[in-house]
């Protein structure tokens, strides 16, 4: 009697110590931040820089603007590379490649980057590049995944950002999805921005002259959106990564350039229709 007895409260004592356990770990998983407001470490580096194991979503209204939503997710991408994880891999759909076109090497350089460093996939369907993504995320070496979609899928829901941000968030590597349109959808991505082209700042030497990359961006969700209202600013991108437009400035102002053609004739065609 006195050994069973003395088992039963053995067992008893054990499930008394798992539960105290699983208390523990439940409490120090409600005191972190919710997905949403897990503050962004990079705003502490400078603007929209990104820090590891993040989830964003880059919105811009136009497909056009791809070029730029894309300029944006390098400038970022490049900030998160390391000796340690030295990659940055990019997945697009095959039947929207067209709409957005593919990185340019030399363009990744003016950004920081070796174009040996990237890697580039597309994939047929969306579930594919979602594996895809996921697949990228578990990967060692890969410092950023961006993802290129130009149109809005089913399956990229709700539930399947809140899978993106989990996975990022214990693997380290940094999602950045480019989106297109006015639309939003739920997600459980910690930061999402809307961009808008530019045009540039003036050069030193030349007014006339194209400068660098400019983009309005305005914070749409992260750490530091203010109250009732998005954050804006305006982003310059130099040799040390992003630089803070100031506000207030006059606006650049770039003169029409002649045609290297001689306009037609008002009166070329009025008389095609008494030809033979």
């Amino acid at each position: 009697m006195f050994s069973v007895l003395g088992s039963r409260s053995l067992v008893l004592f054990t499930q008394a110590q798992t539960i105290e356990s699983l208390k523990a770990r439940i409490a120090a998983l409600e005191a972190r931040p919710a997905l949403g407001d897990t503050p962004p470490t990079a705003f502490a580096t400078g603007p929209l820089a990104l820090g590891p194991g993040l989830l964003e979503e880059i919105f811009t209204d136009e497909p056009r603007n791809a070029g730029a939503a894309l300029g944006l997710a390098l400038g970022q991408a490049r900030s998160l590379l390391s000796p340690e994880r030295h990659a940055i891999i990019y997945l697009q759909l095959t039947s929207e490649t067209q709409e957005t076109g593919l990185p340019y090497g030399p363009g990744l350089l003016s950004f920081g980057i070796d174009p040996s460093a990237m890697v580039l996939g597309r994939m047929d369907n969306i579930v594919d590049l979602l594996w895809a993504l996921e697949e990228a995320i578990a990967c060692r070496p890969v410092a950023a995944v961006i993802a290129d979609i130009a149109t809005r899928h089913r399956a990229l829901d709700f539930t399947a950002s809140r899978r993106l941000s989990l996975k990022a968030a214990r693997t380290g590597a940094t999602v950045i999805l480019l989106r297109y349109g006015r639309a939003r959808e739920a997600s459980a991505a910690q930061l999402r921005v809307r961009l808008v082209p530019v045009i540039s700042g003036e050069t030193p030497f030349d007014a006339q002259a194209p400068g660098p990359p400019r983009w309005r961006c305005t914070l749409e969700k992260g750490q530091a959106r203010t109250a009732g209202s998005a954050t804006e600013i305006l982003l310059d991108w130099t040799d040390n990564g992003f630089a803070v437009v100031e506000t207030g400035g006059k606006p650049r102002r770039i003169a029409p350039v002649a045609s290297p053609f001689s306009p037609l004739p008002a009166a070329l065609g009025d008389r095609l229709s008494e030809a033979g």
